[in-house]
């Protein structure tokens, strides 16, 4: 394992762009998933029964705080991913010379970015450009920068959140590590294993209702006039 650190380790540069590790170990991981996932599309099987029952459980998931069943499904790809990613990505660490892109601030603040994005393209989506954004000048336009300001902080706690608890987690291990040697490898890699797992839900969830509270918060009069 790694030290994790605030700098990130540089591979290659192309020119002036200096490419990290985090960014190759991410694009390697989102090629390993998408390949994995043409596979099962294409090849149903034993394998494909086995994540059906996950993939039922996050639709009941988002489905639970979200509310509406066809909205859920809108917001499942989105959310699903999002947690198989950060799965993947948290437990990367524990193989040997790597380090979880997660504890890197750049990656979790793409994640963040990606998150702040969808609310407000989910929110056009379900709602129409004009009700979504009508509701920031509501009930008065100056609260304009109240609703900016809340939506960038929003984001930069989301990225901050991840970043500082992955790598904690992993600086913890490290020195734990160095200081017991093998006598204390099994509790260590468990305690990653149940972090990494609790990470990726708590970020997919903290996703999940800001686009839910997004969409509560200003419905479409077609939306209010369904609720009736």
């Amino acid at each position: 394992m790694n030290v994790p650190g605030l700098l990130p380790d540089i591979c290659f540069r192309l020119g002036l762009i200096a490419i990290s590790a985090s960014v190759v170990v991410t694009w390697a991981l989102m090629a390993a998933l998408a390949m994995a996932a043409l596979l099962l599309a294409r090849r149903p099987g034993a394998s494909q029964a086995l994540l059906e029952p996950a993939v039922l459980a996050m639709l009941h998931a988002v489905q639970d705080v979200q509310g509406d069943a066809g909205e859920a499904k809108v917001l499942l790809p989105f959310i699903g991913t999002i947690w198989i990613f950060l799965l993947c990505a948290n437990l990367i660490g524990l193989l040997p010379g790597l380090r979880s892109p997660t504890s890197d601030l750049s990656v979790t603040a793409s994640l963040a970015l990606a998150v702040f994005l969808a609310v407000h393209v989910y929110g056009v989506r379900l709602n129409g450009w004009r009700d979504y954004l009508r509701h920031f000048v509501r009930p008065s336009p100056w609260l304009l920068p109240f609703e900016i300001i809340g939506e960038l902080s929003r984001t930069l706690a989301l990225a901050i959140r991840l970043f500082g608890n992955i790598s904690s987690l992993e600086l913890a291990a490290y020195f734990v590590l160095l200081v017991a040697g093998a006598l204390l490898p099994v509790p260590i890699l468990m305690l990653h294993i149940v972090e990494a797992l609790l990470q990726a839900y708590i970020f997919g969830m903290l996703a999940l209702v800001y686009i839910a509270a997004g969409l509560a918060a200003h419905p479409s009069q077609k939306r209010i006039e369904a609720a009736l």
